[in-house]
């Protein structure tokens, strides 16, 4: 018997479960429990009449990644059907969804949950962000015709090494996506060792995503109560990291008593730990959530928010990207980048080699080790303000010239599509 058969009839046996697992999980806030009933396949939400494109992304990041197609998918009179798995990514594309695209959790990957899922969306043509494939979900689209398309399309050294142990399932799984548009030619590399049939690169799309954004009056208000303090970010840190955050700003603050820290965690639930970190080195802490903008007597302050990173980023001009300082394979830093940001990193960036890279040799990004080399180098940037402007601006030009995934994406998916208005007509 294969893996992936036992793994279709294990999430068979568990489908009886899924309703009291996703229950648990909404109590524990990792599920919206008004809408547990998409995670089972179902939707209270018709389907459009015209040519529907299904677009699905992880999480945050990957969904975000998305908006450009989806931008370009709508030009071209498609609707759009956009999928995630986490509570957080459905509230930030709920506030940047364009006209004509809409989204919904994707279904847990069981057999009857896919199938109900797809007999009421019945898309025209499936399109992944970066790795994202469930066996169950590939093996139902590729049953009923649609195209299966991997864009953006990244796997790490480590995932890899993982379904290389099993290859036959991965020949099974990568071997039925019709077409798969990797990032740079590493991860080519990586797709086509493990089955994938037509595999091009096509580069990045998080290149052509907007920046995230900020409401103008809230802007105001944040820049308002910051007023000419010294401030940089923390943004997308991970446990253990915070520490570091903290002894940095502590040594910061003995030149620079006025200092502002705001640190950004990626799981926000962790905002009053970080807090109370703060609080035993003796620092004045705030949470957004409770205490609203920053107070004049604030040293940390931290953003807890969801959707809020823009306000951020448009309100100082040095940030330390995350997962970073710590092994973990670094966060992204291209919004900060677009937003003429300086940017500051760990040396684990594994995961995101080429931006940082190009961000290097632009001199727009610097890598840090530990706690005091990052208090050194975030302190000479806010005292050198024309050297933290020349980083931002070569940040910004740098992504900018890295653009243009999504018009190759296009083009490479152009087929397809031409296929699906002959279908129509």
């Amino acid at each position: 018997m294969s893996l992936l058969t036992v793994y279709r009839l294990a999430t068979i046996a568990a489908t009886p479960f899924a309703s009291a697992a996703l229950n648990w999980r909404a109590n524990h806030g990792k599920e919206d429990p008004a809408r547990l009933a998409e995670r089972m396949g179902e939707s209270n939400r018709p389907r459009p009449r015209g040519r529907l494109v299904w677009l699905h992304g992880a999480s945050v990041g990957e969904s975000l990644s998305l908006l450009p197609l989806i931008d370009r998918f709508i030009q071209r009179g498609l609707d759009v059907l956009v999928t995630s798995g986490t509570v957080s990514s459905a509230r930030v594309l709920s506030a940047r969804l364009p006209a004509g695209a809409f989204h919904q959790y994707a279904p847990i990957d069981a057999p009857k949950f896919v199938e109900r899922f797809l007999d009421h969306w019945r898309p025209d043509i499936a399109v992944f962000a970066e790795s994202e494939l469930w066996p169950n979900i590939v093996a139902a689209v590729r049953a009923r015709g649609a195209p299966l398309v991997l864009a953006n399309a990244r796997i790490s050294r480590k995932s890899a090494e993982r379904w290389r142990a099993v290859p036959g399932a991965a020949k099974s799984v990568f071997g039925a996506v019709d077409l798969c548009l990797a990032q740079d030619s590493d991860n080519a590399a990586r797709f086509l060792a493990l089955g994938a049939r037509c595999v091009r690169i096509a580069g990045n799309l998080k290149f052509d995503v907007p920046p995230p954004p900020a409401d103008s009056s809230k802007l105001a208000e944040f820049n308002g109560a910051i007023g000419g303090r010294p401030a940089w970010a923390a943004v997308s840190t991970h446990p253990g990291e915070e520490d570091l955050v903290l002894d940095a700003h502590v040594d910061m603050a003995a030149q620079t008593p006025s200092l502002l820290t705001i640190i950004a965690p990626r799981h926000r639930e962790r905002g009053a730990e970080i807090v109370e970190a703060a609080r035993a080195r003796g620092l004045t802490a705030a949470l957004r959530s409770q205490e609203g903008e920053p107070r004049r007597d604030v040293d940390v302050y931290v953003v807890d928010s969801v959707g809020e990173l823009g306000l951020v980023f448009r309100s100082v001009g040095v940030v330390l990207m995350g997962k970073s300082l710590l092994p973990g394979g670094g966060q992204n830093p291209i919004e900060p980048a677009k937003l003429g940001c300086a940017i500051l990193h760990g040396p684990y960036v594994e995961n995101f080699t080429e931006v940082y890279g190009e961000l290097a040799a632009a001199k727009a990004a610097a890598r840090v080790t530990d706690a005091a080399s990052l208090a050194r180098a975030a302190h000479y940037l806010l005292s050198e303000p024309s050297r933290m402007r020349k980083m931002g601006r070569a940040a910004g030009e740098t992504v900018e010239r890295l653009g243009g995934a999504s018009r190759g994406i296009m083009t490479a998916v152009e087929p397809y599509l031409a296929q699906m208005a002959v279908a129509q007509q």
